[in-house]
């Protein structure tokens, strides 16, 4: 049985990571192109200060954009982050959250992208804010997205049998 994206994203919150860590997968859009996910602070989970651990704060943005921009490009791309970096900007002890956005428009853009080029690297970023608004963190992924056929189809642009 093969579980749907939809179906993924919300028993992700389960995931022993996730669930011990207090990260929860609180939205996800009909066409998978948004989802918002919430952190609360546990004993477990708090720094020496008492505040998120920057830890918790970048597992809860891990895997979302690549998840999102998979599922949208399809079976024929393969999508990996290749690097990311946060930035910690308010310390806080209240639920944080963040929402992941790839729009179609964008996942269109890079579809006809890595078609005309071996890869590309996308850089795509959110914030993680308190219930109010303020900016606790900000986070920058730059992913790797390459067709599954990318190396046949620019075989002429490099010799493949000098790889190894």
């Amino acid at each position: 049985m093969r579980l749907s994206p939809r179906t993924i994203l919300k028993i992700i919150s389960y995931w022993p990571p996730y669930l011990a860590s207090g990260i929860k997968v609180v939205e996800v859009a009909d066409d998978l192109s948004l989802v918002t996910v919430s952190l609360r602070i546990r004993p477990w989970n708090k720094n020496y200060f008492g505040t998120h651990f920057g830890g918790s704060l970048y597992a809860m943005c891990d895997p979302f954009f690549v998840f999102l921009l998979v599922q949208q490009l399809g079976e024929d791309h393969i999508v990996w982050d290749k690097a990311a970096e946060i930035e910690f900007v308010k310390a806080v002890s209240e639920p944080v959250f963040a929402t992941f956005s790839v729009e179609p428009a964008l996942a269109d853009e890079i579809r006809r992208d890595a078609l005309e080029r071996f890869s590309v690297e996308p850089r795509l970023a959110t914030e993680v804010v308190t219930a109010g608004g303020d900016v606790v963190a900000r986070v920058r992924k730059t992913l790797y997205v390459r067709r599954k056929d990318a190396k046949t189809r620019f075989s002429d642009s490099f010799d493949l049998s000098r790889q190894s």
